[in-house]
């Protein structure tokens, strides 16, 4: 793997883990008390997209260091993980 595809794994890796990381931390404006008037209940109180993207950054790349070892030190690659389906013939 040259530094392009290594940068190119770690940014889609971090988007999907972001989607992921997204409702952890949310409080609404139900769970506050304080609705403001026209909007639902269930809207953010506030934005909590600085936490989320340091809880993103961290698991990211905790998930991506493990691969990356398991990659490099123990000499995984997609080929040894087995066939889910069955074998076409």
């Amino acid at each position: 793997m040259n530094w392009l595809s290594i940068a190119a794994s770690y940014f889609i890796l971090w988007w999907v883990v972001l989607f992921a990381m997204l409702p952890f931390g949310l409080r609404t404006q139900d769970d506050d008390g304080e609705v403001t008037l026209g909007t639902v209940s269930s809207a953010p109180k506030g934005s909590h997209m600085r936490g989320a993207f340091i809880r993103t950054t961290i698991s990211t790349t905790l998930i991506f260091a493990a691969g990356y070892f398991a990659a490099v030190y123990f000499d995984f690659s997609f080929n040894d993980i087995p066939r889910i389906g069955p074998y076409a013939k």
